[in-house]
């Protein structure tokens, strides 16, 4: 098992990834999986898929906007007085902000997304290292495809991202001493609940079909479909595991193959 006996905690908890994250941690061994997110309700569903799978994992869940600092460090507390230390930290809390072209863009839009992409994780991350640095563990930041491959729309996600990506290679850099690895995931598009509802409201949009929409979006992917967020989960697993002990300040990239960088 990838994470055995190991104290994980995911930020971001919702339908899609976040809950991918957290169940496979589950089925992967983790002693305990703490989970945060904003809203209680999708806190408790998270919860109830864990505990579905009838394994004893111990479960945590703390409403937290990662935004706030001392929300981030109420959790990273509770964590170490419930069980002793941190192993694993999934950052795939994130804020896509708002999809309009950068010349006319909201800067506030763009504030608000930096605010929770860049400083609220790093509020968590911070938060998490005091507890991380006797036995050393992984810090795996949940980035995007969008900071390799512009798309229309996105500027403030991108560059909210990219601003994540240089404190991740510097966070790398200075924690090393203290076996702590720090890597980064970049997902393309993932099948889930969120993409369905965008291809949904394209097809609404524009008259046309869902399937035309997806289909040429898988045109565009050499594997020929959208990557499941739970095949994309996996992925993430590998960072959080032991099997990349010797490998930090790294970025790898999940998107079915859409961008390959050389």
């Amino acid at each position: 098992m990838l994470l055995a006996n190991k104290v994980v905690i995911v930020s971001g908890i919702g339908p899609g990834l976040g809950q991918e994250l957290s169940t496979l941690a589950a089925k992967e061994g983790a002693s305990a999986v703490v989970l945060a997110a904003r809203t209680q309700k999708k806190l408790d569903a998270a919860e109830q898929e864990i505990r579905e799978l009838g394994l004893g994992t111990k479960v945590l869940k703390l409403a937290t906007d990662i935004a706030s600092k001392t929300q981030c460090e109420t959790l990273a507390a509770k964590v170490a007085e419930n069980f002793g230390r941190i192993d694993v930290l999934f950052n795939s809390a994130y804020n896509p902000g708002a999809f309009e072209p950068v010349e006319t863009a909201s800067m506030e839009g763009w504030r608000q997304a930096i605010d929770v992409n860049l400083f609220g994780t790093m509020h968590l991350t911070q938060a998490c290292i005091p507890h991380m640095k006797d036995a050393g563990g992984s810090i795996v930041m949940i980035a995007t495809m969008v900071e390799h491959k512009p798309m229309a729309t996105q500027g403030g996600y991108g560059a909210s991202k990219m601003a994540l990506r240089a404190a991740t290679k510097h966070l790398a850099l200075e924690l090393g001493k203290y076996g702590i690895r720090v890597n980064s995931v970049h997902m393309g598009w993932m099948w889930g609940p969120n993409v369905e509802m965008y291809f949904d409201w394209q097809s609404q949009s524009t008259g046309r079909g869902k399937q035309e929409l997806i289909a040429e979006v898988s045109a565009n992917i050499p594997l020929g479909e959208i990557p499941d967020d739970g095949e994309c989960a996996k992925a993430a697993l590998f960072f959080g595991s032991d099997y990349s002990k010797v490998v930090t300040g790294a970025a790898l990239d999940v998107n079915g193959g859409e961008y390959m960088p050389i």
